[in-house]
């Protein structure tokens, strides 16, 4: 009689999304794409939405992939998420995977709260998620770091409300005209504007204070945007470079998620020295900043020079089956569902490896 093969356990994962953010809308988009490439006979999926007021809400655990927006919304009823998980000290769950984009989601605020918890969770830890998440503590430590970046200054609302004059004249002496005005902490390009005259830039500057405390401004390159999928924990690799072709002037919140218009070449047309050097300078931004999971790290290629700038670091890029991150993993190799398994399982290695770590002398 042959023994009958026992079947391993589901791990109970945990879908975060929603958010205190902008990009509340954008995340549930992401969390309905995410959870129907997911593997049910893998996982017993579990939603948590956090509403626009931050409130987690525990929903029943999934059959089907087959997820709407509108399912994936639930009611203020009901108990907080928040106490269970701490009850619990992380046993509620074996790994989570939060697909919130901006604040209160990316920039280190979610992940204390799952460190503080226990819980393993997709993607960079508390202090990579803050630096990645503030344009200027994140241009500072690319800076340390010897990364090649576009000049900048940057300032806080008091010291604009104190010197305004000043720090027009700086910018126009250091950057001229034109630049790029943006709050150091949103994502998906909100409250960020290009200002050719004093006036555009003056109103920029209000505009980008009203969604953060400090701003940064940026001399304008024109370059092509690219950009360059990371992946990996003690070991990174790097995708394929893709480029974005803009459908307005500059890569803007409508460009992104409203006209459908821009378009993504996937491999972008370079030098095969380009890209590789593209690729390596992904890995070495990724590693700068303590990088874990993944990232999308964006860059200028100068058209006439073929300098390269770096523009940014995101570590919770869009996830869509049609966002750039998992298009150029698709491209390099990697398709979406298996993206999917080995995030969670870089997810779990990393917690495991903090597990082994000592916490006291005793």
């Amino acid at each position: 009689m042959v023994a009958e093969q026992q079947q391993p356990a589901k791990l109970r994962l945990a879908i975060f999304y929603g958010g205190k953010s902008g990009e509340h809308e954008v995340s549930l988009r992401t969390a309905a794409a995410v959870i129907g490439a997911l593997d049910f006979d893998k996982y017993d999926i579990y939603p948590v939405f956090i509403s626009k007021q931050g409130a987690f809400r525990l929903g029943s655990p999934l059959q089907s992939a087959q997820v709407g927006v509108e399912q994936l919304q639930f009611s203020e009823s009901g108990g907080d998420l928040l106490q269970t998980l701490f009850e619990q000290s992380g046993e509620t769950f074996d790994v989570v995977f939060p697909l919130l984009h901006g604040t209160y989601g990316e920039d280190g605020t979610l992940q204390g709260l799952l460190e503080m918890a226990n819980v393993p969770y997709v993607g960079t830890g508390v202090l990579a998620s803050a630096v990645g998440m503030d344009k200027v503590m994140m241009k500072k430590v690319f800076a340390e770091a010897g990364l090649p970046q576009c000049k900048f200054i940057h300032f806080t609302k008091s010291q604009w409300l104190q010197m305004p004059d000043q720090i027009l004249a700086q910018a126009e002496q250091l950057l001229s005209y034109p630049n790029f005005i943006k709050p150091a902490n949103s994502g998906s390009s909100v409250g960020i504007s290009k200002a050719k005259d004093r006036d555009q830039l003056q109103a920029a500057i209000e505009l980008a204070l009203l969604f953060d405390r400090k701003v940064l401004i940026e001399e304008a390159i024109d370059g092509r945007e690219v950009e360059v999928a990371v992946l990996g924990h003690n070991q990174i690799d790097a995708s394929v470079v893709g480029e974005i072709v803009p459908s307005n002037e500059f890569y803007d919140y409508k460009a992104k998620y409203l006209d459908g218009k821009s378009e993504m070449v996937i491999p972008a047309v370079l030098s095969g020295e380009t890209s590789e050097l593209l690729r390596k300078l992904a890995v070495k931004a990724f590693e700068a900043i303590d990088g874990s999971g993944l990232s999308r790290v964006d860059f200028f290629v100068e058209r006439t020079t073929g300098e390269i700038y770096l523009n940014e670091i995101n570590t919770m890029p869009g996830f869509t089956p049609f966002s750039m991150y998992p298009l150029l993993w698709k491209e390099t190799g990697k398709p979406y569902g298996q993206l999917l398994d080995e995030l969670i399982s870089l997810a779990l290695l990393r917690h495991e490896e903090r597990q082994a770590l000592k916490f006291s002398l005793e």
